[in-house]
């Protein structure tokens, strides 16, 4: 098929989330003295699992953006037992080291390229709008997409059919004319798919029933750039 726009996801599909958000942790952990009685990957297991608690809070409205940002480094000190702790400024630094991590996943920025050499692109992603920005400005990302939809300017989360609706509309084309490129199983390939929009799924795993519901699987780039003959 000759698909009329590509959207692209942005964390960990072109940009190395995961791999960022560990070193800035690493950081955060060789900065504080309070760490001391932990270990670098308790730190990071314990974060993972309330931020994917508040992220997941956060996509059902029960607690918004400030609570977000404020409870995922809270209550991170308090499941370490270090709950009087200043967890502002933990979270400020964090963010700090965080921007300083930020890179392309290998090979993704290669294809990214060809691609907006042979057909229109955007970027859809989830994340907060200062952040998001901030990203779109140190890869360029303003100049080579033609739109960049943050899902909290347009008043929802991915899998939200509300995000694919407006993304749609900016693209001027039709769900069934539109390749969505993205890493997450819930956010990208149920929220695409259930729109109507065409899935090409980055992902290392997976079970026969999830591939199922995307178009084209693929783990390395070089599969991308071959399906779209770019």
């Amino acid at each position: 098929m000759q698909y009329k726009f590509i959207y692209f996801d942005l964390d960990d599909t072109l940009l190395d989330h995961k791999a960022a958000e560990v070193a800035a942790l690493h950081d955060v952990y060789d900065q504080f003295s309070i760490f001391e009685g932990t270990e670098p990957q308790q730190l990071t297991d314990v974060y993972h699992e309330v931020n994917s608690e508040q992220w997941l809070k956060y996509s059902r409205g029960e607690v918004d953006r400030k609570q977000l940002q404020r409870n995922r480094f809270e209550q991170t000190l308090q499941r370490l037992d270090l709950d009087d702790r200043p967890y502002n400024e933990v979270g400020s630094y964090y963010m700090q080291c965080y921007r300083n991590h930020w890179q392309w996943i290998e090979g993704a920025e290669t294809a990214y390229q060809k691609v907006t050499e042979h057909f229109p692109v955007g970027i859809l992603t989830n994340g907060f709008r200062e952040t998001q920005q901030k990203k779109f400005e140190k890869f360029d990302l303003y100049n080579s997409a033609r739109h960049l939809v943050i899902s909290e300017e347009v008043g929802a989360l991915k899998p939200d059919p509300k995000v694919f609706d407006h993304a749609t509309k900016l693209a001027g084309a039709a769900p069934d004319e539109i390749l969505y490129v993205g890493d997450s199983y819930s956010s990208d390939v149920m929220g695409g798919s259930s729109y109507g929009w065409n899935i090409a799924w980055y992902t290392t795993n997976g079970s026969e029933e999830q591939h199922d519901r995307a178009d084209f699987v693929f783990s390395n780039f070089n599969e991308l750039t071959n399906l779209l003959k770019v």
